[in-house]
């Protein structure tokens, strides 16, 4: 499914670097500063604020891109929540993920009560605009009385077994919340790990399911997905 590249009018800097920068940067568990560091070493100087500013600025685009590309989610999704710090306050990350491992929405809020669930669930419903024939989640009380609400035709399955799915999902986010030394603000931790379970997981195939030539393959497409949806493919055509 194709979509128009995003303007890059005014920008002093070649597409070709800022996408190199958004690729290492929401990739790999590096800071503003060690992107900067890298680009340094193959010649390049760009201020970490910029790269900063370019990761607000094209982050959100980039993985709506890239999640507009994905097959329509499978029948099955699977429901979490982990606590997750903010300013030194405990909030809670919700994530859901069909049996794929695709993520299909995170979402952050302050609580894991039935008004929380409920609303995680509508999201999910709206943003998909598919509704699974199954779901499975922890015993956490506060899904089974928002799937009687919002979806009591779906099957639902609680076990604290059957949902390593999603727990490990949460991990990636977990190694980049550590580098990152925690978030700073709701909205700013949102907009990021929106952002991040987005672009993230498109650089990360199911590698051990893979031979090392059918991965190497695998990543050739991908990046060449990457350069569409940045633009950077359009340039090379065009020269």
């Amino acid at each position: 499914m194709g979509s128009a590249s995003p303007s890059y009018e005014g920008h002093w800097y070649p597409v070709e670097m800022i996408s190199r920068c958004m690729c290492l940067y929401f990739r790999f568990p590096l800071s503003f500063r060690e992107v900067e560091e890298l680009m340094l070493e193959r010649g390049i100087v760009v201020s970490y604020e910029t790269v900063r500013r370019w990761c607000g600025k094209f982050g959100q685009t980039y993985a709506g891109a890239l999640r507009r590309r994905q097959p329509r989610p499978g029948d099955k999704w699977h429901l979490d929540e982990v606590f997750i710090k903010i300013n030194r306050v405990q909030r809670y990350l919700w994530r859901a993920v069909d049996q794929d491992g695709n993520i299909l929405d995170i979402l952050l809020q302050n609580r894991r009560d039935k008004s929380a669930a409920r609303r995680f669930f509508r999201r999910l419903l709206r943003k998909t605009g598919a509704v699974p024939r199954v779901i499975v989640t922890d015993r956490l009380r506060s899904y089974g009385a928002a799937h009687r609400e919002v979806m009591p035709c779906v099957e639902h399955r609680q076990s604290r077994y059957l949902n390593n799915r999603a727990e490990n999902s949460h991990q990636p986010t977990g190694q980049r919340e550590r580098a990152m030394k925690g978030f700073r603000s709701v909205g700013g931790a949102q907009r990021f790990l929106s952002a991040f379970s987005g672009i993230s997981p498109h650089f990360r195939p199911r590698r051990h399911l893979m031979t090392a030539g059918a991965h190497r393959a695998e990543m050739t497409v991908r990046f060449a997905i990457w350069e569409q949806i940045t633009g950077v493919a359009g340039l090379v055509t065009a020269a």
